[in-house]
């Protein structure tokens, strides 16, 4: 088999070990190029990449202008030690601030989301000499050592070696924790809950709320109107400060800059990763209030990255923001969203009866699917694996977890694309109301 799969699967297969998995059972698939929406395997075959790789690929495949960026710094300097200026670092962070909220100056540039989440816990943990993160059950920050602990899902449990870690249950209205009939119910109930929290844990020992504004992983939630702001009052109240997990709903993902473009809501930092530069270079960071950067005008913050601020990341950097700005990438997934994609889905759950909910916005939509709409039922992990797999063969890469299907194709596709996309999710939930129902 590994003969006819070629020398890239055979040398996976021997010498590299993966991610979140069981090692023995893996079956990778073998990817050799792609272009935009588009991705091509050892065989020649094209598919659809609807997971836009690690829901980072905002983007999409090989866009030139993100390539050529990164060349012609190559051309130049490949790496610089980041105790050093760098033209490309300065302007990678001057082009990320211009899409932040008011207040935010600074950027400290990490290797991608999870030591930006690592990082904006110690700035808070200084800032305001407490200890407590503040962070939900539905969500994923990260997998080192403060931010997989931050994180709620079952991933957490085999790694809870950090210290101060507090969870709760941010809103959900089609699975509320709150007995919550309509979203103002479950936001007013959500906050009330939240601030119980901290009084019961003692607001002075709780340094930080670590929230993704929109939960990605964990089910691709969309907070309730007013619940951000919600939080933020309850953070000034009680002196903590509130980080924003941008790493996945940043940079065009749900059709705004950042997600919090959407909220009433002026974090004090904001992580983000992912969509920045699309992955083409491994890169994340925090932005930083200028509050929280004075801390640290006179006091050595005791962190850093020997890669921080790469020149060869910030360089893709500054290619994608450019491009996405010169091309309309943002609102092009605004538009995909509002007008073709959330209403093809809408349309495939009026039809198909295991489709329990549909929500997202932009390019960042979940299927939540059971076996009974009437009770919510989840339909079970492997059904869904099952599905994961007919999805490939039938030319689509999806995202699925636990019970979902997540649609997130980059920020680039079109119209066409994603009524291709819409024919293929059709016909493999068909297929399995088929065997399920």
């Amino acid at each position: 088999m590994t003969g006819e799969r070629g020398r890239a699967y055979e040398l996976d297969r021997s010498h590299v070990f993966h991610s979140w998995s069981a090692q023995a059972v893996l079956d990778p698939i073998t990817l050799v190029t792609g272009s935009g929406c588009e991705v091509v395997d050892e065989q020649g075959r094209t598919y659809l990449d609807f997971s836009s790789q690690m829901v980072n690929l905002n983007i999409g495949h090989q866009h030139p202008k993100v390539v050529e960026a990164i060349h012609a710094q190559a051309d130049l300097l490949t790496t610089v030690a980041p105790t050093a200026a760098s033209l490309a670092r300065g302007e990678a962070a001057e082009r990320i601030l211009a899409h932040a909220p008011e207040g935010i100056t600074k950027v400290f540039f990490t290797n991608g989301g999870a030591d930006a989440n690592e990082n904006a816990i110690r700035m808070a943990r200084l800032h305001t000499g407490r200890d407590k993160v503040v962070s939900f059950y539905r969500s994923y920050h990260g997998n080192t050592g403060a931010a997989i602990v931050a994180t709620g899902d079952w991933r957490r449990i085999p790694n809870e070696y950090a210290r101060g870690h507090v969870h709760v249950f941010g809103p959900f209205l089609y699975r509320s924790e709150f007995w919550a009939s309509t979203e103002a119910e479950e936001c007013e109930r959500a906050l009330h809950h939240l601030e119980r929290v901290v009084q019961a844990e003692g607001p002075g020992t709780i340094a930080a709320f670590l929230l993704e504004t929109v939960v990605g992983t964990a089910g691709v939630l969309v907070p309730p109107p007013g619940y951000l702001a919600g939080v933020r009052e309850i953070a000034d109240r009680y002196g903590i400060v509130l980080i924003l997990d941008e790493v996945m709903a940043g940079f065009g993902r749900t059709g705004s800059w950042l997600a919090l473009d959407q909220h009433d809501v002026v974090p004090d930092l904001v992580t983000f990763a992912k969509g920045v530069n699309s992955g083409y270079v491994p890169v994340g960071g925090v932005m930083i209030s200028a509050e929280i950067a004075a801390t640290f005008d006179e006091r050595v913050f005791p962190g850093g990255l020997t890669y921080s601020g790469h020149p060869l990341a910030a360089a893709s950097i500054v290619g994608t923001l450019d491009a996405m700005a010169e091309e309309g990438v943002v609102e092009n997934a605004a538009r995909i969203g509002a007008d073709v994609l959330g209403p093809g889905l809408h349309d495939l759950a009026d039809r198909h009866p295991l489709v329990g909910e549909v929500r997202g916005v932009g390019v960042f939509w979940a299927l939540d699917l059971v076996l009974d709409r009437e009770t919510r039922e989840p339909v079970p992990t492997a059904e869904v694996g099952a599905m994961k797999q007919a999805l490939i063969e039938n030319g689509l890469l999806p995202f699925t977890a636990e019970n979902r299907i997540h649609v997130v194709p980059p920020c680039v596709v079109t119209d066409d694309e994603v009524a291709r996309a819409l024919n293929i999710y059709d016909e493999v939930l068909t297929a399995a109301e088929e065997r399920l129902l």
